[in-house]
């Protein structure tokens, strides 16, 4: 199935960006860039609230968001009740994101993980539905504050 993939993050995720967008490319995937458009030094949370309002606005089904450690893109982007944001380093993580979380943006470490992992975790999310049923419960009860 292809998606609207909406991805951002900051300049130290700027490589992985460029490498994540052809891959979702080939994939048959629409990208919605969002920046930054190079390596020099953003605040990432100018990337990440328009990439997040896109996703609650419906105007994208999943988000990827990269920098240094994915905390700082997945701590702004869950500051939105309907973004469901996971850091993530494994696939296995990535995969346990949806099925058990229904994570609509997947975050990156970059300086952590290599870029074959980054694919894989890429490819894993996409690929993974959530698995509903008791998780449903948890999942409602996220944005309850």
């Amino acid at each position: 199935m292809a998606y609207i993939i909406a991805i951002g993050g900051d300049h130290a995720g700027y490589t992985y960006k460029k490498m994540l967008i052809k891959l979702l490319t080939e994939l048959g995937h629409q990208v919605q860039d969002f920046g930054p458009g190079s390596e020099a030094s953003v605040d990432y949370p100018d990337h990440v609230h328009p990439l997040a309002k896109a996703i609650v606005n419906k105007e994208a089904d999943y988000g990827i968001l990269i920098c240094g450690s994915g905390n700082g893109v997945a701590m702004t982007a869950n500051k939105y009740k309907q973004i469901r944001a996971a850091l993530c380093w494994k696939p296995e993580l990535a995969k346990l994101s949806r099925e058990h979380n229904d994570a609509n943006v997947l975050c990156i470490p970059a300086r952590f993980v290599s870029e074959e992992e980054a694919e894989e975790m890429v490819r894993v999310f996409l690929s993974t539905a959530f698995e509903g049923g008791r998780h449903q419960n948890r999942v409602n009860k996220i944005a309850d504050c």
